[in-house]
């Protein structure tokens, strides 16, 4: 299949392909492309965002399998072989002639490659270690001046995974300020999402918008262009003093207020009020697992404001409400909305 044909039919699946590199293209036709024509015919969606617990297990039920057909003797191995190179070759060769790649994928409706990364994180025995020690982040600032942005390299210096150092560096690069946003900072956190939007517009110019399609695009630009998908690491580079999530939660902060005119829409009885909505609407959708939650749908539940706001909020009414059980973080998304509609909502209601 040429380039442009492989563009043209992975479209229908991946709307943005056409920024997608030449070379992950080709890649996705080879591997994604006839299990997306098969989800498809299921009637089945391609997703992105986090994965669910349902596609979690299934990851750990196709690489339990895929050892238990090849004899390779442990998870790491089979997803980290080059910290195994006496054993890199056979390994490499099983992975080949039991193709891995379908059956890493067997299930779940989603780009091979995220799939794989997915993997990865569940599987690394060097994630979740615990806090970095003063020592630790010593040791990250060294190893980047020595190795720059090669993770790999760092992480197995480190023992930690290749996301974690990353990510604890991208913290610890700078002094970091937690206190209240100063107003340079936040001029400069507005004038540094103006300019990714912009850039994004212009990339979607050139990949030839019709004139209809680009007044529908100015039309929308207002609820939701200003907090989908931005690119928070670039823009925590260009504010300087804060991390990227700071940045994240400060722009909801700021974009809360501009849609709703500055009016108190967690406040007093209205506070009571969103909370009583937003336990009912959920209770109603009858899904299984927060990936599941249409957030753009349910913003209007409160008010015209981000999503971001209304999962921040559901977030604060979980942890404000624990089920009686130290297991209450591991319990599913379905089990925490009919334990707060049951038990929460009438007191809820009450006290309205």
């Amino acid at each position: 299949m040429d380039l442009d044909t492989a563009k043209q039919e992975l479209e229908q699946f991946i709307p943005h392909v056409r920024n997608i590199s030449d070379d992950s293209i080709r890649k996705m036709a080879g591997r994604d492309l006839m299990r997306f024509k098969q989800f498809k015919k299921q009637g089945i969606a391609v997703k992105f965002g986090r994965f669910s617990e349902k596609e979690n297990n299934q990851i750990r039920k196709n690489v339990e399998e895929f050892l238990l057909i090849t004899g390779i003797d442990s998870a790491e191995k089979l997803l980290f072989t080059s910290r195994y190179p006496e054993d890199k070759e056979t390994i490499n060769c099983l992975k080949a002639e039991h193709h891995f790649c379908e059956k890493l994928s067997e299930g779940i409706p989603r780009p091979w490659r995220l799939i794989y990364y997915r993997a990865r994180k569940m599987f690394d025995p060097n994630n979740y270690k615990g806090r970095y020690t003063k020592d630790e982040k010593e040791k990250l600032k060294k190893y980047h001046a020595l190795h720059g942005n090669d993770w790999k390299k760092i992480s197995e210096m480190m023992s930690r995974s290749n996301l974690s150092v990353a990510m604890k560096y991208s913290e610890i690069k700078s002094a970091i300020n937690y206190g209240p946003w100063s107003k340079e900072e936040t001029q400069k956190l507005m004038h540094a999402v103006k300019e990714v939007i912009r850039k994004r517009m212009e990339t979607e110019d050139r990949n030839s918008l019709s004139s209809s399609e680009k007044s529908h695009r100015e039309i929308l630009m207002d609820c939701e262009r200003l907090y989908q998908k931005l690119p928070w690491t670039e823009i925590e580079a260009k504010v300087g003093t804060r991390y990227w999530r700071q940045c994240k939660q400060k722009w909801t902060t700021i974009l809360t207020k501009k849609m709703t005119k500055g009016q108190q829409l967690y406040r007093g009885t209205k506070r009571l009020q969103a909370k009583i909505n937003l336990i009912k609407r959920l209770y109603e959708m009858k899904v299984e697992d927060a990936n599941e939650v249409n957030w753009e749908e349910l913003r209007y539940t409160i008010g015209d404001v981000p999503r971001a706001y209304v999962q921040a909020k559901f977030y604060k009414l979980k942890v404000s409400y624990p089920i009686k059980t130290p297991f209450f973080f591991f319990l599913f998304f379905k089990e925490i909305v009919d334990y707060l509609f049951e038990n929460k909502l009438p007191e809820l209601e009450e006290k309205l």
